[in-house]
């Protein structure tokens, strides 16, 4: 009888646990049913028994967006404020689904799996309107490329050049669509190259005929050739040999049988005067620096370089037509001691006229220093002034004229019958001597002065005379 006391008893007891159990069970499941169940992790925020209201603004606190900033091909960047189009963030809607598809009855499966944190993301909410007047404004939009889209070739300083107007050219509606993409990813950043946003539009057939035509002329305009005047160099490059092609009465290109471009031979020809006008130095104009301090202009004179036009002219066209490509110094009919502009250089005889003395410089360091007696003026046999040169020198030699036999020791000259010399017959130098009792036109000079100047200059230095 004891035995089924006991019996009843234990049966009762585990039958009140059962229901205990149960219930709580079932108590936890009512509770959940309002709230996320146990053990529920979003997005690293412990969301067990909150609303949905309450994980939501926990998981705002978490995002933040400033905007996208836009880089287009040129490495400018543009912004489009997040504040400026009212953009938020919003989870409500995926807590909604989440919610909806949790069992309350299963919360004891997050128990024996243990804490899972799920990743949900949000919905993007911004004011369309705005955020489409703040893309129609983006520069790279706005600055559109020329509907036609050329395609050409053109002339300009550096030549003929292709004007390719439909390569890399910005596709608006794929534009349009990555700037959105972006926005609404929440992206910081969005580079208009790498997203493929530029592409090149078809050729057309008479694009392609200016193309073939275009290859023509690069190869023309090819050219290795390089003048050298001393340490000048002038390159004939695209921007000189666009010029030597032959055109037609309407500017059209002419071409041969094998419809290769032709060369105008009169075109190069006038290239090559052009060059030497300009580097011809013989009898040019120079401003020249004088010891006195003043920049003096030195007209005349027979000291300078002479291209040889004939040979230079057969030079270039036969070396262009044949494609070489080489530094080339020209020939002259007369050379200085210098190529280039500046063909005096440092090392110089200057004869100031206007103050009655002479200068020699000698790499540019001033090694005699003298007064001297020029042509009488009065007797209009003034010295002529000019940029002459050192053409011969002569010991013991008698100067004859019409009227006059004058030995001298040492003669130095530089231009024709002009030239420096001793003078022994004269005790003075310098001052006004020269205009009632100059010379014949020659540079009177003292004895050991004249001497100094004989032993140190050179054939072919240059001698610059000048009031």
């Amino acid at each position: 009888m004891k035995r089924k006391i006991v019996l009843k008893g234990i049966v009762l007891a585990g039958s009140i646990i059962l229901l205990s159990t149960a219930a709580m069970y079932l108590g936890l499941a009512r509770y959940y049913a309002d709230g996320f169940s146990y053990e529920t992790w979003i997005n690293g925020i412990y969301c067990t028994g909150k609303s949905i209201n309450e994980v939501n603004e926990e998981l705002l606190k978490q995002c933040c967006y400033y905007g996208l900033t836009i880089t287009d091909s040129d490495g400018k960047s543009y912004t489009v404020p997040s504040d400026e189009v009212n953009f938020s963030f919003d989870f409500s809607e995926a807590l909604s689904l989440y919610l909806e598809r949790q069992n309350p009855y299963l919360w004891i499966d997050n128990l024996v799996k243990g804490a899972q944190d799920k990743r949900l993301e949000p919905a993007i909410v911004y004011d369309e309107q705005a955020f489409e007047s703040l893309v129609d404004a983006l520069p790279f939009l706005t600055q559109k490329t020329d509907p036609r889209h050329r395609l050409e070739i053109v002339k300009g300083q550096e030549g003929y050049t292709l004007l390719d107007e439909r390569r890399h050219i910005l596709n608006e509606d794929k534009t349009r669509q990555a700037i959105r993409e972006a926005f609404e990813s929440a992206e910081p950043f969005l580079d208009l190259e790498e997203a493929g946003c530029y592409e090149d539009l078809p050729l057309t057939e008479k694009m392609k005929q200016e193309l073939a035509l275009w290859e023509k002329l690069k190869a023309y305009q090819d050219c290795g050739i390089v003048y050298q005047f001393g340490e000048e160099e002038v390159p004939v490059d695209a921007g000189v040999v666009c010029d030597f092609l032959k055109l037609d009465e309407n500017g059209d290109f002419v071409v041969d049988e094998r419809g290769e471009l032709m060369t105008d031979e009169e075109k190069v020809s006038a290239f090559v005067d052009r060059l030497c006008d300009e580097y011809d130095t013989v009898g040019k104009t120079r401003q020249f620096r004088a010891t006195r301090g003043e920049i003096v202009t030195v007209e005349g004179g027979t000291y300078g370089n002479q291209i040889d036009r004939r040979a230079e002219k057969e030079y270039l066209l036969g070396a262009f037509l044949q494609g070489r490509r080489e530094v080339h110094q020209p020939l002259y009919t007369q050379t200085a001691r210098r190529q280039g502009k500046d063909d005096i250089g440092d090392t110089y005889i200057e004869v100031d006229m206007t103050r009655q003395m002479m200068y020699y410089y000698e790499a540019g360091e001033l090694r005699i220093e003298t007064p001297v007696v020029t042509g009488n003026t009065s007797l209009r046999r003034g010295t002529p002034s000019g940029t002459n040169f050192v053409y011969n020198k002569e010991r013991n030699r008698v100067l004859r004229g019409a009227d006059y036999a004058s030995p001298v020791k040492f003669w130095i000259p530089v231009r024709g019958a002009i030239g420096i010399h001793d003078a022994s017959w004269r005790s003075k130098y310098g001052g006004e001597i020269y205009k009632t009792n100059g010379s014949h036109g020659c540079i009177n000079t003292p004895y050991d002065e004249v001497s100094k100047l004989y032993d140190m200059v050179e054939i072919g230095t240059p001698c610059v005379m000048f009031y």
